[in-house]
């Protein structure tokens, strides 16, 4: 099994920052692909963000600029720095690792980012 631990949310002003980190344990590999979802009320969960190495990342075009996606391999960690947000990054924001050990995608429960005045 892998288990995936989001932290890092919270409330922020629009144009302010937040740091979200992913903490995964149980059998990884460098080469799994680590990604960011994000929920909002009544709507499907989307990607923000993807990766497998500093130099392997995706990003969706809502985010592009603005959220910086990178990964601790050391420490089992990947990490999403969102910045110049705004009302509508409100959502939960879910970490999500495809593994190659046991090929398939595990979730973590989330962390609720608000971004309002």
């Amino acid at each position: 099994q892998v288990y995936l631990e989001e932290s890092g949310g919270g409330l922020v002003q629009p144009g302010g920052s937040l740091r979200l980190s992913c903490v995964a344990s149980g059998s990884i590999f460098s080469g799994d692909v680590m990604r960011w979802y994000r929920q909002a009320p009544g709507k499907e969960r989307e990607l923000d963000a993807a990766i497998i190495s500093e130099s392997s990342t995706v990003y969706a075009d809502s985010v592009k600029g603005r959220f910086t996606i990178s990964r601790d391999n050391a420490e089992n960690t990947v990490i999403l720095e969102m910045d110049s947000l705004r009302p509508e990054d409100t959502a939960v924001y879910y970490c999500n690792i495809y593994s190659s050990n046991y090929y398939r995608t595990f979730w973590g429960q989330g962390t609720q980012v608000t971004v309002s005045s």
